[in-house]
């Protein structure tokens, strides 16, 4: 059984209102960066975690804490949600740290499957600031 957390983007769910129904639902159908996982093998999502923000001087130090949970319920592999694949400028930086704190487990960049392109959503997302009334669901949905 692999043992998977996720790590969200704490602007994307507070400050957009994405709810990660896109993440749990390829999870669940074993999609997107889920469909790695083998067949034969049952998937356990132990928690969804938020990062605690884009980082100032304490940032990269706050996110090993959120982290830890989901370590400690020994995880085989925590997924970076895609809003923070597509929209982190920190999140090498974040990833590099969390390899050194939390060696035994694995990080992967993504979760549910793209319907578009890091650039689009870059695009879009920053279209919901110019055009107020967007909805951010209708990022996840596919065409």
């Amino acid at each position: 059984m692999a043992r998977i957390g996720i790590l969200t983007c704490r602007n994307a769910t507070q400050g957009l209102g994405c709810p990660g129904v896109a993440c749990m639902a390829d999870f669940r159908k074993r999609r997107g960066a889920f469909a790695a996982y083998p067949a034969d093998q049952p998937l356990d999502l132990i928690g969804v975690v938020t990062c605690p923000g884009c980082p100032t001087l304490v940032g990269a130090d706050r996110i090993v804490p959120r982290v830890r949970g989901l370590a400690a319920f020994r995880a085989d592999a925590i997924h970076f949600s895609n809003c923070i694949k597509a929209l982190c400028p920190f999140r090498e930086k974040y990833r590099q740290i969390l390899e050194a704190a939390f060696p035994e487990v694995q990080f992967v960049l993504g979760t549910h499957a793209e319907h578009i392109s890091d650039d689009e959503f870059r695009n879009l997302v920053q279209g919901l600031f110019a055009q107020p009334g967007s909805a951010m669901v209708d990022l996840m949905l596919p065409k």
